[in-house]
């Protein structure tokens, strides 16, 4: 694959890679480290952001955990239900390929932001992944983050609760399948979900 001859820390920038949302992690928990969900502020994160963000190439940020890269993670829930998906095999992120997924989520590049809302950047990202008839609400539910993986070192989450008024909902782009399923049965699925998953899931089955 033709790659250009830019190249940065031995990283070689691919001709399709992309320029995403990232905040220094100094910055980032600047106020206190955060470890699994927390309940947040909002309009203090949409700030930092705002004052803080920086466009950097991907293929760099995935290996530098200096980084934070801003993610939108979204959980669609209808009644006593939550949709769960199944990445496919050749998901862009490797690390997460197969793996069972509660949340919608996805980079932010420069040209998504249209405005500074962060629910607004949540709702595109819900439209992208996700094939959805019917009205929702968003709930905010925090920030989450991992370092216990390589996956989670270079990434935080900011965690929303889409409460859905229909089930007519399905997956597109990158996944597999998706489902609706209740707490007991999202269980069985459990020891196959991704690290972030299995911590929303213990967080709405508290």
């Amino acid at each position: 694959m033709e790659k250009q001859k830019i190249k940065s820390d031995k990283v070689f920038i691919k001709k399709e890679d992309e320029k995403i949302l990232v905040i220094p992690r100094n910055v980032l928990f600047k106020k206190k480290e955060i470890n699994g969900i927390e309940k947040i502020d909002f309009d203090y994160y949409q700030k930092l952001i705002e004052k803080n963000q920086q466009f950097l190439w991907r293929s760099e940020m995935e290996t530098n955990p200096n980084y934070k890269q801003i993610i939108p993670y979204l959980v669609f829930n209808f009644e006593d239900k939550y949709f769960l998906m199944q990445r496919k095999s050749s998901a862009s992120e490797a690390r997460l390929q197969n793996k069972y997924s509660l949340g919608i989520g996805g980079h932010i590049r420069k040209e998504d932001i249209k405005d500074l809302n962060i629910f607004n950047w949540a709702k595109r990202e819900f439209n992208e992944e996700i094939e959805y008839h019917g009205n929702f609400e968003i709930e905010p539910i925090g920030i989450l983050n991992d370092d216990s993986n390589d996956v989670g070192k270079v990434h935080t989450g900011f965690v929303f609760l889409l409460k859905g008024e229909s089930n007519k909902i399905k997956i597109r782009s990158e996944l597999k399948s998706g489902t609706l399923l209740n707490l007991n049965q999202l269980s069985k699925f459990y020891k196959n979900m991704e690290n972030w998953s299995k911590l929303v899931f213990d967080f709405l089955n508290k």
